[in-house]
């Protein structure tokens, strides 16, 4: 068989000559040639509405999580959430297209808009810019309001946007027509591991040669009556209503997740682009996982299989010298399961002796559980936390459990300088995803 120099273009071309199985093989070593790094960032979340409150509120310890005031909570059990606070989509949108979109899509562009002006990222072959970004609920805002109209008033009085404001894809679709996109494209659904999937398969795209960068992240604003009585009724929320205990990872008195809202957005790029055209280089993304419990519609594998997997995925290619020079960004929802399990399942992947070495904290319990968007969130907060030598804490931490023994970060910012930081996210129906970066 003759020798055939592979790029690109022309895999495809060469698998009908030289057999499925050599072009796969080479595919593979054209992809290790590639390296992904992050050069874009932004961020609207409730402890700030950019990175840099952003990250000033996790440093500080700032929680972002208080009572209620977007949907009446008098007939609700639960009545805090990590909402907002003086978003401005005028910002980022004109009027017109404020009253053509739904919160959660607002977000997204608010989010994207920022990363992208962080990159510099201006004179690009719109072919070689994709978007991956998604939301776990979508558009439920624009829905409710709309059902409501509906009985009210009957179907003429149904707005025509109704069905591209609520659809869970569109702001993907948005963010492509807004910096014309004309790359790969996906919308990833995966409850609360969304953003993290978006990131991770971005990543391998932009490996693998199908782009050159991708906008990945996620978006919600889904603090409604029905979903706050919808999460309440599977036992899921934390019901204490104190604002700075409700949401406290790892801690033995935690009794559910908090609800959060906003959106987060990263410029993934291929790093000799990036190098050449001289940008900011937060940190390059060495690995990602992507796994199924496969066990229960809402709960997590109680032995941590599948967690397990996606970080052992993520990891394996990772030279780890310095286990206290690592740091994860749990899931940690401050659910008595999931808390319990991440800590088993980080115990699986990297031994008991190393796992106590490592810093684990989780930003949840400044910000609440973000949903969709908390995967992309959190991967920004491991970011800066490599780039600036600084890993947040786990505010609120009072009372260690026992089934919870690891280096949780407790109530204050530490400095540390770290080799890399991993971002883990779980989700309903099973979903695991974990993004590893290195500081470079």
């Amino acid at each position: 068989m003759k020798k055939i120099e592979i790029c690109r273009d022309s895999i495809y071309a060469v698998r009908a000559e030289i057999g499925r199985n050599t072009v796969y093989i080479k595919q593979k070593e054209w992809s290790t040639l590639r390296r992904v790094v992050v050069t874009g960032i932004g961020a609207v979340t409730p402890i700030g509405n950019n990175v840099e409150e952003y990250w000033n509120g996790l440093i500080s310890g700032k929680c972002g999580i208080d009572f209620i005031t977007k949907c009446d909570t008098s007939d609700l059990k639960v009545k805090v959430a990590g909402e907002l606070k003086d978003f401005d989509p005028l910002m980022y949108m004109e009027k017109s297209a404020v009253r053509k979109t739904d919160p959660y899509t607002q977000y997204a562009i608010a989010a994207s808009a920022q990363a992208m002006e962080d990159s510099g990222l201006k004179d690009y072959n719109p072919e070689d810019l994709g978007v991956y970004f998604g939301s776990g609920i979508g558009g439920i805002s624009t829905c409710l309001k709309e059902t409501d109209k509906f009985r009210e008033t009957g179907p003429r009085m149904v707005s025509p946007f109704l069905i591209p404001m609520m659809i869970s894809n569109i702001a993907a679709g948005t963010i492509a027509i807004r910096f014309n996109a004309q790359g790969p494209c996906l919308s990833i659904v995966t409850a609360c591991a969304t953003s993290s999937n978006c990131v991770g398969e971005a990543y391998r795209a932009i490996k693998d040669g199908y782009a050159e960068m991708i906008i990945a992240g996620g978006s919600e604003a889904s603090i409604q009556t029905i979903n706050i009585a919808g999460f309440t009724n599977c036992k899921a929320l934390s019901t204490k209503n104190i604002p700075e205990e409700a949401s406290i990872p790892f801690d033995k008195r935690r009794d559910g997740f908090v609800m959060g809202e906003g959106a987060g957005a990263l410029i993934l790029e291929e790093y000799e682009r990036a190098v050449a055209r001289g940008a900011k280089i937060y940190a390059e993304v060495v690995g990602y996982g992507n796994t199924c419990d496969a066990h229960h519609i809402t709960a997590p594998h109680p032995d941590g299989i599948g967690a397990a997997n996606s970080i052992r995925q993520a990891t394996k290619d990772l030279e780890i010298k310095d286990f206290s020079k690592v740091y994860i960004n749990a899931h940690g929802t401050s659910t008595h399961l999931n808390d319990r399990m991440e800590t088993i399942a980080v115990k699986k992947v990297f031994g008991e002796e190393n796992a106590k070495k490592l810093m684990i904290s989780s930003t949840k319990s400044m910000t609440g559980h973000m949903l969709g968007a908390a995967g992309a969130v959190e991967a920004i907060a491991a970011v800066l936390a490599l780039k600036n030598g600084i890993v947040p804490p786990t505010i609120g931490y009072k009372e260690p459990d026992p089934e919870c023994d690891l280096d949780y970060v407790p109530n204050q910012a530490r400095k540390a300088e770290l080799d890399f930081a991993l971002s883990t996210s779980f989700g309903f129906g099973g979903h695991d995803a974990c993004v590893a970066f290195r500081k470079i």
